[in-house]
């Protein structure tokens, strides 16, 4: 992967005039862009790409892709979405209408990125200096703080959503392989309740209490399929069904087990602390053992 510094291109007249007449006042998209364009550059991340290469997206327009993504607080697929389908995403990011947008996976792979080379506060720091010159903001003021926010809370924000939809994967894979031992290790209607539909981002809970419940559900339920495909009675095909042993894989990635004080057991969702895995390891999807 290359980079071929070019920053954000000049947005196309048939995109400014229908965002105008769609947004009169304009919107946190559009005024970003108009006060905010030379932050996004790409020249700042030239370290972290090499020289030789199929050209990747523009660096700068995948960093004002995530602090859109924060600011909104969408997953990965959504900011995606929102890419392709939002008329003042497309906007700020100097693209036609018709602009196909990119995988998502695309903004996991860049965060990670500027994690592995110490680039986080790169766009903070340079919108810092933007502020500063501009009166914004004064000299030992309150404003630097951790910009690493951004990247962790959008990272949990897709570790959630992924955890839950593996739950899922592998309760639709076991339903078909194997109805009658499943029906035996869990509550059909209950699971049935809670992964029927798609683990989708745009229906997470609004509010961080409510998003760390469900984190701690997600993983409880993982935990107890794989005690029972793993347990010594339980036939040894089971385990070896792809979305199970993916579940395993997501559920070591996202949480660690531990015991409390009365030596009961407990899982609660990794931190920094606990050894997150680097994104080169990570699964992100739980229907493809290569992704990353």
């Amino acid at each position: 992967m290359s980079m071929r510094p070019v920053g954000l291109p000049e947005v196309p007249e048939q995109t400014v005039m229908v965002a105008r007449a769609a947004f009169p006042k304009g919107s946190l998209a559009i005024r970003v862009r108009d006060r905010l364009a030379e932050v996004f550059a790409d020249e700042p991340f030239t370290e972290a790409f090499g020289v030789r290469g199929a050209p990747g997206l523009s660096p700068g327009a995948l960093s004002l892709v995530t602090v859109l993504q924060f600011a909104e607080d969408l997953t990965d697929r959504q900011a995606a979405a929102m890419a392709v389908r939002a008329i003042d995403w497309k906007y700020a990011l100097g693209v036609e209408l018709t602009d196909i947008g990119f995988d998502a996976s695309v903004l996991c792979r860049f965060r990670a990125r500027l994690a592995d080379n110490g680039m986080e506060r790169v766009v903070f720091d340079r919108l810092l200096e933007h502020c500063k010159d501009a009166g914004l903001v004064a000299a030992g003021g309150k404003q630097r703080t951790d910009s690493t926010h951004v990247i962790s809370a959008v990272r949990d924000l897709n570790r959630l959503e992924l955890a839950g939809e593996s739950v899922r994967a592998a309760l639709e894979a076991l339903a078909v392989a194997a109805p009658a031992w499943l029906a035996g290790q869990i509550d059909v209607t209950e699971f049935a309740e809670r992964y029927g539909p798609r683990i989708d981002g745009w229906k997470m809970p609004p509010s961080q209490t409510k998003r760390d419940r469900l984190a701690q559900v997600f993983g409880q339920d993982a935990l107890a399929l794989c005690q029972a495909a793993w347990a010594a009675d339980a036939p040894a095909w089971i385990r070896e069904i792809e979305a199970v042993a993916l579940l395993r894989q997501v559920l070591v990635q996202t949480y660690i087990i531990r015991s409390d004080a009365r030596g009961r057991q407990v899982i609660k969702k990794r931190d920094a602390d606990d050894g997150v895995p680097p994104g080169q390891l990570r699964l992100a999807s739980p229907y493809d053992a290569d992704a990353r």
